[in-house]
């Protein structure tokens, strides 16, 4: 029902008129894991594009010196390095704030990619059908075969990892088949359409029907897969980096951080607790914000 005839019955029963933007409000606010989530994700988010500003100390800088200082809340702690150093010295709030802007500008563009190529394939398979769909569902089905960390271990080892190009365009070209199943299933629903069938009547070309009739109505579902690919890419990422094949030394990834500090799991645990609870709470944000909104997009979760 759109917004006009939510305003006109509203209207006519005597009832105040409630805007669009509010009830949307009102649903977020009304959701505690969407809002929950989405408020883990905003602090992550500003703290990442302000940690230019806000980091204490330059991420790379060594000092042996400094080496291995236990967070604040330690004994031995100081204010000077609030979650402590790393075995080179460098302060660890710091590079927590420089790994947050990798593994969301990681995150976001690997699923950027794989959603073009998922959606591109999903709408193509889903509304032109016959032989298109057969080829295409035989690729989706022959990618959903493949175990998506083994391949990405061997395409890693094979083109050598190191940079978040290389990261970003090897996690974009393996996370697209959710895309293309959620956009194939969908464009089949809606093909035929009334809407859809209008636009073949005044002689719309396809490619005007695909992206301008067709898109905007299954764009929704697909903004939920975006969010739960892109906590997939970032826990990828992390594997890919804990393992050596993601990005390299001296950058500021979390998973990097992980791997540095698991000699001393058992003597500094604090070396791998704070980027791994930093890690669980971004991916547990990501996947609350994407639960929330298949909720909100839910026919029940429409009122």
């Amino acid at each position: 029902m759109s917004e006009s005839t939510l305003s006109l019955n509203a209207a006519t029963s005597g009832l105040p008129v409630v805007p669009e933007w509010r009830r949307i409000m009102n649903r977020v606010v009304g959701h505690r894991g969407l809002l929950l989530g989405s408020s883990i994700l905003g602090v992550i988010v500003v703290l990442a594009l302000l940690a230019p500003w806000i980091a204490p100390h330059d991420p790379f800088a060594q000092n042996i010196s400094q080496r291995m200082i236990p967070p604040v809340w330690h004994d031995k702690g100081t204010w000077d390095h609030i979650f402590g150093t790393d075995k080179l010295g460098r302060d660890y709030l710091s590079r927590l704030l420089y790994g947050a802007r990798i593994s969301l500008s990681i995150g976001l563009l690997a699923a950027l990619i794989s959603g073009l190529i998922g959606t591109t394939l999903g709408v193509l398979a889903g509304y032109f059908g016959g032989r298109v769909d057969a080829v295409i569902s035989y690729i989706i089905t022959t990618r959903l075969a493949l175990p998506v960390l083994l391949v990405a271990l061997a395409m890693a080892s094979l083109v050598g990892g190191g940079s978040v190009e290389t990261v970003v365009v090897l996690l974009g070209l393996l996370l697209w088949d959710r895309f293309a199943v959620v956009a194939r299933s969908t464009t089949q629903q809606l093909r035929e359409a009334e809407f859809i069938a209008s636009a073949k009547v005044i002689g719309a070309s396809t490619s005007y029907i695909l992206i301008r009739e067709l898109l905007p109505n299954i764009l929704s579902a697909l903004i939920v897969v975006m969010t739960l690919e892109m906590a997939h890419a970032i826990l990828l990422e992390a594997t890919l980096s804990f393992l050596g094949l993601g990005v390299q030394a001296p950058m500021p990834s979390w998973g990097l951080m992980i791997s540095e500090g698991k000699s001393y799991m058992f003597f500094k645990p604090w070396v791998i607790a704070i980027p791994g609870i930093t890690l669980m709470l971004l991916v547990l944000a990501i996947n609350l914000v994407g639960d929330g909104l298949r909720d909100m997009n839910a026919p029940e979760g429409r009122n």
